[in-house]
């Protein structure tokens, strides 16, 4: 068997065409859209409501602490403040009482009431947030 090394010098080339144009315009665009709609879907997953440990739920029942909406939106909002500093277990301080938070999971991980606070001290927190 024998290899022809010949190079081919009468093909014709394909001449650029709006077509191409538009298809690679059509290109760029899906790239950008899909852009936006990752920024939405972060934004929505991380404005999803703050969940309380089964811990927490415990804490709240034996030291009646019930949380109104206002409350509710301070806690939420404290979170996000935490969050956008960097913080990874935050206390937080809504009213007089303290949430601790597990802010990348967005959960409460304990509650205390200004009468339960003996000691005043919290471990293990990377910040505070006062609201």
């Amino acid at each position: 068997m024998k290899i022809d090394n010949r190079l081919i010098v009468n093909r014709p080339l394909k001449p650029n065409t709006k077509d191409d144009k538009v298809n690679k315009q059509n290109k760029k665009n899906v790239n950008k859209s899909s852009t936006p709609f990752k920024k939405i879907f972060q934004e929505k997953i991380k404005s999803s409501k703050i969940e309380f440990s089964k811990h927490a739920k415990e804490r709240l029942k034996n030291r009646n602490i019930n949380l109104n909406k206002t409350q509710m939106q301070k806690l939420q909002k404290g979170v996000e403040k935490a969050e956008s500093k960097g913080a990874k277990d935050s206390l937080i301080l809504v009213d007089d009482v303290a949430y601790i938070v597990s802010v990348k999971n967005n959960k409460v991980v304990t509650a205390i009431d200004g009468n339960n606070m003996k000691e005043k001290v919290f471990t293990n927190i990377d910040s505070t947030v006062l609201m």
